[in-house]
């Protein structure tokens, strides 16, 4: 005796169809975090070349040297 009860007419057709629009949506899923997770790492990418950026901007300007001796003065607490 099958655990799942009586075949109802149809149900493999309708088990089939279910399980192909389950493996249709994992696929997409699938397709979608691997986008994301493309995408992600190409904003970390593009924040790590605006970081730097603005650290030689901050260089040039000579305001690294200020802010680096005001924060050491801070924490000695002069």
């Amino acid at each position: 005796m099958d655990a799942r009860g009586p075949k109802a007419p149809g149900g493999d057709a309708l088990r089939d169809a279910a399980e192909n629009l389950f493996q249709e949506l994992q696929g997409h899923f699938q397709a979608l975090t691997a986008t994301l997770n493309l995408r992600m790492e190409e904003m970390g990418n593009r924040i790590e070349d605006l970081q730097k950026n603005v650290n030689d901007l901050m260089v040039q300007a000579g305001i690294e040297n200020s802010i680096k001796e005001q924060t050491v003065r801070s924490s000695l607490g002069n």
